[in-house]
Order: structure tokens, then C-alpha cells, then sequence
């Protein structure tokens, strides 16, 4: 399968001396589910933000489907990279879910009618479509990402980063969160940035961020069995070995309410 994303020898820095992202090489796959794990600091997030071009590296190249990241392409690139942050409270500038949703499709201009069709098919895709005159205030933290990852969806991106977008969660909107990426894995790309190892059971591949390098990437079980690497990196390894364990008294990660019930008894019942 084509490379949609790939990354070429990437460094960043902040006002520091010291790299946040350190001589960075990946290549993503069109359709992948990534989730990329690693501590506060770990250099993650700031990866997102120069995917998407929030950030410019300090050397480097970024190519999207096959274009290289530069002033020349950004307004294309933009268009094929969609972003959900971490807090849901930032993200809202509609007075109603509908407005909100709109949004990004009235900056890019829109056809109303077409408009129209987009919020009802996407807002039913993440199981919002009876909420569309609802003031966001009105919305738990899991409706209001739904709502956002509805707007981001409505502008069609090829890849959808979201960063950190179930940190603030409590476990029902977690679940809700989770059950909306399982709806889009394999139609689209899809990078979630977090620290939660749970939450990369069903990802196709894991990478671990440690000071700004990638240090580990495999699939999840591949990943989880590197608890050395884990516990060095700050991560909760205690999740990783209970996961572990549940496997090999047969629990199938591949089902999905198997994959809840995981989420559930090592996120929130320790």
C-alpha cells in the first residue's frame, strides 16, 4: 500500500537548545491506524502540529500523499490533514452543534445545499444527528469530541490526527471517542497521539516517542511486550503487563466489546 505520509530526517527545537524532535524518519501507510504513545515532553504532540503545519521544522522534510510540506503546497496539504485537539471546550465556535460543524465547510465555500448534506451524513456517523440544535455548552466532554471530529470529518481529510482527544474524557466518552475510530479504520488514515497504552490495543501499529525519537514500533502486542523500553520511557507498564496477562488467559483484543471491557478494567478499575 501507498505512503501517505513520510518523514524525512526531522529535527524541531522550541527556544531551547535541546530538540523536542530529534532526526526523525517515519513512513505511514494510506489507511493505517497509528497511535503514537510517549510521556509529556515526549515530543508527540509537537509531531502532530508539524504534520498538519502548525509548527515549521527546523530541518527536514514532511511529504503528504507524495507533496512536500513547503509554502507552495500548505493550502493543499491543509486540506488532506484534519486535526481534533484535546480539549473539546477549545474547539467550539458555533452556537449550535449544526453552526459548528459548518464551520470549516462555509471557510472553504461550500455549496449551502451540499453543506447541508455533509452535517446530516456526518453528524450521523458519530451518532450526533439528533443534537444538531443543541448548544455545545449543553454536550458532555464525549459529545462535544464527536461533534468536533464530525466537523473535522465533513471537510474530508485523507488523515485525522487527534491529539491527545480522550485525555479529558471520563470513561463513557472515552468509550464513545473509541467506538467513532473503530467506524473509520481502514477509510482513512488515522493518528492518535496519546499516553494511554490502552487506547493502542486496536491500532494496526504503536510507536513510542521517547525525547523526541521514535523508539519502538510494532504492533501493539509487539510493544507491549517491551516493558524495559516502556518503564524508561514513563509509561504505565503495570497496563502493559495486565494486557499482556489477559491474553494469555485468552482474552480476543480483536473483539470489540472485548476491547471496551479492556479499556474499562485497566484504565479505571486499578
Amino acid at each position: 500500500m501507498k505512503n501517505i505520509i513520510e518523514i524525512k530526517n526531522l529535527n524541531f527545537r522550541y527556544t531551547s537548545k535541546h530538540p523536542v524532535i530529534n532526526d526523525l524518519n517515519l513512513t505511514i501507510k494510506r489507511g493505517e491506524y497509528i497511535s503514537i504513545l510517549g510521556h509529556n515532553g515526549s515530543g508527540k504532540s509537537t509531531l502532530a502540529k508539524l504534520i498538519v503545519g502548525l509548527l515549521e521544522a527546523e530541518s527536514g522534510d514532511i511529504f503528504i500523499d507524495g507533496k512536500l510540506l513547503s509554502e507552495e503546497f500548505i493550502d493543499e496539504i491543509r486540506e488532506k490533514v484534519g486535526i481534533v485537539f484535546q480539549n473539546p471546550d477549545n474547539q467550539f465556535v458555533g452556537i449550535t452543534v449544526k453552526d459548528d460543524i459548518a464551520f470549516g465547510l462555509e471557510n472553504r465555500r461550500i455549496e449551502r445545499t451540499k453543506m447541508l448534506d455533509l452535517i446530516d451524513e456526518f453528524s450521523a456517523l458519530v451518532r450526533m444527528d439528533k443534537f444538531l440544535e443543541k448548544n455545545p455548552e449543553e454536550l458532555s466532554g464525549g459529545e462535544k469530541q464527536r461533534v468536533a471530529i464530525a466537523g473535522v470529518l465533513a471537510c474530508k481529510p485523507d488523515i485525522i490526527i487527534l491529539d491527545e482527544a480522550t485525555s479529558m474524557l471520563d470513561p463513557k466518552g472515552i468509550k464513545e471517542v473509541n467506538e467513532v475510530i473503530d467506524e473509520l479504520k481502514g477509510k482513512k488514515t488515522i493518528i492518535s497521539i496519546t499516553h494511554n497504552l490502552i487506547e493502542a490495543i486496536n491500532a494496526d501499529r504503536v510507536l513510542v516517542m521517547n525525547e523526541g525519537r521514535i523508539i519502538l514500533d510494532g504492533t501493539p502486542l509487539e510493544v507491549f511486550r517491551e516493558e524495559e523500553t516502556l518503564m524508561e520511557s514513563h509509561l504505565d507498564i503495570l497496563e502493559s503487563m495486565k494486557l499482556l496477562k489477559l491474553i494469555k488467559e485468552g482474552t480476543d483484543i480483536k473483539n470489540k466489546e472485548g476491547i471496551e471491557n479492556l479499556l474499562w478494567e485497566l484504565t479505571f478499575k486499578k
